[in-house]
């Protein structure tokens, strides 16, 4: 008796430790599988997003003038806002992958704005007199920002009978701070369906 109780809980252990595997996976891939996993947002969302909204500026007729009046503008990114009830939407990747792509445009001059605080921090150092005038850093000498970009992500839900869809809207204006006018905004969505029987996912 003792026997077979040893038996089965050998095969028992076997069974749990059998079970995991892991694999390394490229987006496509990873973006496919956590579909079987998860309805919330994920890094393709991000870059599908992000994508379609800055081509999306850069065919607005409103990018033409602001082209043609500033040549290349220098701009500040406020953060875009996550308005969706989803504490953990990866807002963080949304805001650097926008930084990313306006950055690799070269359409555009940005503005850091994470780090003007250090940065005043150090020149305010440099001009206390800890550091040699000839090498200190002037205060006033920080470029202004021609152009302001906002944004925001809403998530609007649908469910029903174990069905859900959820329409994720990403928007983005930008504002010419000196005219304080719109020079132009862009909207795109994402939408994820998924079904959960009474058995689980």
């Amino acid at each position: 008796m003792n026997y077979l109780a040893v038996i089965l809980s050998l095969s028992m252990l076997v069974a749990s430790c059998g079970g995991f595997k892991a694999k390394r996976v490229d987006a496509t891939e990873s973006d496919e599988k956590g579909l079987s996993i998860t309805d919330n947002w994920m890094s393709a969302d991000t870059t599908q997003a992000i994508n379609d909204i800055t081509k999306q500026m850069k065919s607005h007729p409103g990018f033409a003038r602001m082209k043609s009046r500033y040549g290349t503008p220098k701009v500040f990114i406020a953060e875009v806002q996550n308005q969706t009830s989803e504490a953990y939407f990866p807002i963080g990747d949304l805001n650097d992958e926008l930084l990313n792509e306006l950055s690799l445009s070269g359409d555009y001059e940005l503005v850091d704005n994470q780090a003007r605080e250090s940065i005043l921090k150090e020149i305010t150092y440099q001009n206390d007199g800890m550091v040699d005038p000839a090498t200190a850093k002037k205060i006033g000498k920080q470029t202004g920002a021609d152009i302001m970009i906002f944004g925001n992500v809403y998530m609007k839900p649908e469910k029903r009978d174990g069905k859900t869809i959820k329409e994720y809207s990403v928007n983005i204006r930008m504002t010419d701070i000196e005219k304080a006018t719109e020079v132009l905004r862009a909207r795109t969505k994402v939408f994820k369906y998924s079904e959960k029987s009474s058995l689980g996912w």
